[in-house]
């Protein structure tokens, strides 16, 4: 990617601040936590919080110490899921793909230590697995596609991931360990494959695509669990690797 754009220092600073935001829009994050991840010092790091803040893409907490995403931020991230470049790219396959597996695909997007649902069919098969919506964010590493994408990720990041978000690993009774296990094995045989892992009876299968330049992407199937035995997972493996170089134009 070429960062030479002459004069963009401070927009690249800002727009880093923003994703920064994006990441701990639950818990929010304080000046201290924005300083060590961006590297900026703190009177340029408190300069663009509070220009963020005046221009409501950023809001600060009553106690005037932890930072989330604002208004105007959230009405780009609205304007934008109504029409992204990625879905309409992937639409027609995501359509195929849902008619003849009969169960919902679905489209995710790393976003920090998280994946974004950029768009979902749903097969003809009766029983419905809605596991997110479009726009539903969920932590890497959980979901089938989410899965995916984070066994691109190396071992350390993986790890710090985790550890950034340890309370709600635990929640979905993820040790490190487990975590890694599904990591490695998702890396040796090329697709992820999660089975009751957030919700009972629930499974999938993930793939990962190259989006764009530095972006990773993944589609995925989501079904009741006995509609995907090991060798049915396999075959929904094999068509998404099949499939998904045509979507990254490779």
């Amino acid at each position: 990617m070429d960062r030479s754009t002459a004069g963009a220092q401070s927009l690249r600073r800002g727009l880093q601040l923003l994703r920064l935001l994006a990441e701990h829009q639950e818990d929010g994050i304080r000046l201290s936590e924005a300083m060590a991840a961006s590297g900026l010092q703190r009177s340029t790091c408190h300069r663009l919080l509070a220009c963020l803040v005046e221009e409501q893409f950023a809001e600060r907490d009553a106690g005037g110490k932890v930072y989330r995403l604002g208004v105007d931020a959230m009405q780009l991230g609205f304007a934008a899921m109504r029409r992204v470049p990625l879905v309409d790219q992937c639409r027609a396959l995501m359509q195929r793909l849902a008619r003849m597996s009969g169960d919902t695909v679905f489209l995710v997007i790393r976003q920090g230590d998280h994946c974004l649902c950029l768009h979902r069919e749903e097969g003809p098969f009766p029983v419905k697995v809605f596991t997110t919506d479009i726009g539903g964010r969920r932590l890497l590493g959980l979901g089938a596609g989410g899965l995916a994408i984070m066994a691109r990720l190396p071992d350390a990041e993986v790890l710090r991931i985790y550890e950034r978000n340890a309370a709600e690993y635990a929640q979905a009774d993820f040790t490190r360990e487990r975590l890694l296990r599904a990591v490695h094995q998702t890396r040796a045989q090329g697709w992820a494959d999660i089975t009751d892992t957030l919700t009972a009876g629930v499974s999938g299968v993930g793939v990962t695509f190259a989006a764009a330049p530095g972006a990773i992407a993944a589609l995925s199937f989501g079904a009741i669990t006995p509609r995907l035995p090991i060798e049915r997972k396999r075959e929904l493996a094999r068509l998404l690797r099949q499939e998904c170089p045509a979507v990254a134009g490779g």
